[in-house]
């Protein structure tokens, strides 16, 4: 393991103004999200959409520092031929690679889960390399309920991210951390915030014991914020505080940076949040995002799956990646959404 290497690309990956592009979506999520615009989820179709991403220059190259690739994208090529992969290289970017193979239910742990797809994951692992990724991407799902998360949960799910980090490092691929507690529930902020702690200590625990070299990893936690349907919603300010209050209590120091994923925010919310962070003076580790839904929805709907409409999502896409590269220097302001409207 070439660790200089690894954190080198670690830190390119959360650098100032840029963030990571998650166009990670299983053929699942992806027909969820085609069906909602009308486009038939093809392989012609999904290559194309992300074709388009990847195409726009302004984003890529200037507020995209890494883009998350599915299985089946980083092995498609362009309608000219070119490997995605390279689309992605030529702007700047460095491409990398969802290797988990999602959720089975957790046994004796019932409405909990545990995240698969650690088995022949070293050989997966070279051969992404060869393909030209240089970071990975692992996501453990928990879900605060009543009774739940359990320690169990907790636990088995921090093993395995810790397992499989270390798998990337030995492959000298970069590996994203992402341990994520939904939002899905009715809890409120403090609920997430005390969940998120444990969540979080019990995922460096275990990163220590399976000697993980922190400072080649990046972290891609959820924010502290309150459940989609508590009656009391935090506002951006608490958000903020109570997020990063919670990170330096729990991330260290050596870890280059954190990525937020979205995790059902809306477009503005996980922008203002991130934005309101930054604005709470010197932070110990780069602080950047890992959007999927909240940079592509935009884009998803301008394009709707028409070769007329490729220019409409890329603008639609560069103003969303815009701004959150200014969000992730504390530069964002809402009248800036209201002039692209």
């Amino acid at each position: 393991m070439n660790l200089t290497e690894l954190n080198g690309i670690a830190t390119a990956m959360v650098a100032p103004g840029k963030g990571i592009l998650a166009a990670d979506e299983s053929s699942g999520t992806i027909k969820k999200r085609f069906d909602a615009i009308g486009v038939e989820s093809t392989e012609a179709n999904r290559r194309d959409y992300r074709e388009m991403l990847f195409r726009s220059r302004e984003a890529m190259s200037q507020y995209i520092s890494g883009v998350i690739l599915y299985d089946e994208t980083i092995w498609q090529a362009a309608g000219d031929g070119t490997p995605l992969v390279k689309l992605i290289e030529s702007s700047g970017a460095i491409p990398g690679i969802k290797v988990d193979e999602g959720t089975q239910a957790l046994p004796m742990c019932p409405g909990e889960t545990v995240t698969v797809g650690l088995d022949k994951l070293a050989e997966r692992l070279k051969k992404y390399y060869e393909r030209g990724a240089r970071f990975a991407k692992w996501r453990a799902v928990i879900d605060i309920g009543s009774g739940i998360p359990s320690m169990t949960a907790i636990s088995v799910n921090a093993h395995a991210l810790a397992r499989y980090a270390a798998l990337c490092q030995a492959a000298q691929i970069v590996p994203i951390v992402e341990p994520e507690v939904l939002m899905d529930g009715d809890h409120d902020i403090d609920r997430c915030y005390e969940v998120t702690s444990r969540v979080l200590n019990e995922t460096f625990q275990e990163l220590r014991v399976q000697r993980v070299a922190l400072e080649g990893m990046v972290l891609k936690p959820n924010m502290a914020i309150s459940g989609k349907k508590c009656a009391q919603q935090a506002s951006v300010e608490e958000v903020a505080e109570k997020t990063i209050r919670l990170l330096k209590a729990c991330v260290p120091a050596a870890v280059p940076g954190i990525a937020f994923l979205s995790g059902g925010q809306s477009d503005e919310e996980a922008t203002s949040h991130l934005n309101a962070m930054h604005k709470l003076g010197r932070l110990p580790w780069g602080l950047t995002f890992s959007y999927g839904r909240a940079l592509q929805a935009a884009p998803q709907k301008a394009w709707s799956g028409k070769a007329e409409n490729v220019a409409a999502g890329q603008n639609a896409f560069s103003h969303r990646a815009r701004m959150n590269g200014l969000a992730s220097k504390g530069e964002w302001q809402s009248s800036l959404e209201k002039k692209a409207a």
